[in-house]
C-alpha cells in the first residue's frame, strides 16, 4: 500500500528484479519501487549488474509517490 510511504523518507527495502532501465525494490511484502539507473551510483552507471543483485538489502530514499498507479519512485543515489 503506497499510502504507508511518504516523500523524503529513508527505508530499506530488497532487490527483487534488475531491468536494463533499472531495479525493483521490495519495500515490504504488498509494496514494490523502482530505482531507475540514474539513481543508482554518482557515477555514469554503464551496467546496474555491477552495482546490484537480486536479494541485495539495499537503503533507498522515497523520491515520489504517485497514490493514483501506485508507482513509487527511489534513489539509492540520494541515501
Amino acid at each position: 500500500m503506497v499510502a504507508n510511504y511518504e516523500a523524503g523518507s529513508v527505508v530499506q527495502g530488497k532487490v527483487t528484479g534488475i531491468k536494463p532501465f533499472g531495479a525493483f525494490i521490495a519495500l515490504d511484502d504488498k509494496t514494490q519501487g523502482l530505482v531507475h539507473i540514474s539513481e543508482v551510483a554518482h557515477s555514469y552507471v554503464k551496467d546496474i549488474h555491477d552495482y546490484l543483485s537480486v536479494g541485495d538489502e539495499v537503503n533507498v530514499k522515497i523520491l515520489k509517490v504517485d497514490e493514483d498507479s501506485g508507482k513509487i519512485s527511489l534513489s539509492i543515489r540520494a541515501t
